[in-house]
């Protein structure tokens, strides 16, 4: 995560942070077969809740800081590896492998399984969308966690 804390190091220098952001992001939507069968998955992997339905739609919803995940129907064949995916990190008390395990239990399956130097496990949801276990282990929510990546340190004074 090093190259991250660059990044961010040489934006911030760059002055490109001065001003408040404009935007953030409000919803993360994900297409799939069966959004029931997702929302599901998900709100049990993340602990969230399901916020609403209707016939197309199911939002799932963490904590009021955290984006709502929008799980739509979608008829169209995946033929590819995800465009974006979900990057998840066990949080205090957990680690990388017992999540795997936690997750497998709730119907992910290993899609990779990573070896001992690579810092996550390549799993798919019980629809198919693709997502990794990381190593990184962050606060549960709400804490922040960005502070993390930015200084490749558990301490959020670094």
């Amino acid at each position: 995560m090093l190259w991250v804390a660059s990044v961010l190091d040489a934006l911030y220098t760059a002055g490109h942070y001065d001003e408040p952001m404009s935007v953030r992001i409000g919803d993360i939507v994900v297409d799939c077969n069966n959004p029931v069968v997702a929302a599901e998955f998900w709100s049990a992997a993340l602990g969230y809740r399901v916020a609403g339905s209707n016939d197309t739609t199911v939002a799932v919803a963490g904590d009021s800081s955290a984006p709502t995940l929008l799980f739509i129907k979608s008829t169209d064949t995946k033929a590819h590896k995800n465009r974006i995916h979900f990057d998840v990190c066990p949080t205090t008390g957990t680690t990388r492998d017992q999540e795997v395990a936690r997750l497998e239990q709730l119907g992910a399956t290993r899609i990779e399984a990573g070896d001992a130097n690579q810092s996550w496990v390549v799993m798919a949801d019980p629809d198919g969308n693709e997502f990794c276990v990381m190593q990184t282990v962050l606060p549960p929510e709400p804490a922040p966690f960005h502070h993390v990546y930015a200084s490749d340190s558990a301490d959020p004074e670094a």
